[in-house]
């Protein structure tokens, strides 16, 4: 009985010991919480500005590495192939890589699968009293859009699909979010031709006759045709070149027989998108696709910032 009491007492110390280690660390870890400077809800001021130029010397290292991997590949343009067949370890997709850091948090929003999309400050747009999406493929499917909507209540969307009649049941079945959804039957293209069939409008055009000078959101799926319709675009605005939109939510093509499955065709429509600002922080390769069609990897979702002008995700706005 004496030896069980004193191995007793020596369990009991050592317990005591522990107790008194883990009451410590509980006491600093409270003492730190109590007063350290609460977490912001946004990046801003300083450190928001700090995180952009980091971000803007990072992305310049890729384009550096870019134009290594060209060399290497090519040794031109011409000469890389998009989706090699003689065992080169790359696809066209590796030269593009999403290497901006968006300087919030990125969510994604819609359904998971080909639909969802990855959103750059979705809590800064929210925090607008008004806010404008301009939606370009609909398909059915307007999960994206009706998350957008419910997040942000000053928020609007401007749908456009000749394909549908209208958004899909996301939308359509709450009352709430139709009031504040907008469809039209019409196709994005690079000029305008409203007695075609479908009308065709470009994005400078709509924008005009919907009375907005910005859009916070602009998301855009049209099987191919985002390569001319963007290009009329930066024409529009390449005077000022700034774009006037905060973010890109875009599903490139570089499939379908077209010119634009050439790596020496796709290089400077991106190198453009660039110079113009934009900055790919987040990419998605469509693998629905891949599934359906056993091919290559040749549609993909990429999102943009816009890291020129004046926005909530770039500036700290009153």
């Amino acid at each position: 009985m004496r030896a069980m009491s004193q191995k007793t007492l020596a369990h009991l110390q050592q317990f005591r010991v522990r107790y008194a280690i883990g009451a410590a660390i509980l006491m600093v870890w409270a003492l730190y919480a109590h007063t350290r400077e609460p977490v912001p809800a946004f990046v801003c001021g300083p450190e928001l500005r700090h995180s952009l130029q980091e971000s803007e010397a990072e992305y310049q290292d890729t384009v550096r590495q870019r134009k290594q991997m060209i060399r290497k590949y090519g040794p031109s343009p011409a000469q890389v192939e998009a989706w090699p067949t003689h065992g080169q370890f790359y696809t066209l997709w590796d030269f593009f890589p999403p290497a901006y850091q968006c300087p919030h948090r990125v969510t994604r929003l819609g359904t998971l699968g080909d639909g969802g999309k990855y959103i750059c400050g979705m809590k800064r747009v929210a925090a607008k009293k008004s806010c404008v999406v301009y939606s370009f493929g609909i398909n059915g499917d307007s999960s994206f859009e009706a998350d957008v909507l419910q997040r942000a209540p000053g928020c609007e969307v401007y749908g456009y699909d000749f394909s549908v009649k209208g958004f899909g049941p996301e939308i359509t079945a709450d009352p709430s979010l139709a009031l504040r959804a907008h469809f039209f039957p019409w196709a994005l293209g690079h000029a305008d031709d409203p007695t075609d069939n479908p009308p065709m409008y470009t994005l400078q055009a709509l924008m005009r006759k919907n009375g907005h000078s910005f859009i916070d959101i602009l998301k855009i799926d049209i099987e191919g045709h985002e390569y001319k319709s963007l290009e009329a675009f930066m024409d529009a605005h390449a005077a000022s070149g700034v774009l006037p939109f905060g973010q890109l939510q875009l599903e490139i093509h570089a499939s379908g027989g077209t010119e634009h499955e050439s790596f020496d065709v796709i290089l400077p429509w991106w190198e453009r998108l660039e110079k113009m600002g934009l900055r790919p922080f987040f990419s998605e390769p469509n693998l629905v696709y891949v599934n359906i069609a056993k091919g290559v990897p040749n549609l993909i979702e990429y999102s943009f910032i816009n890291t020129r002008g004046t926005h909530e995700l770039i500036a700290d706005m009153a």
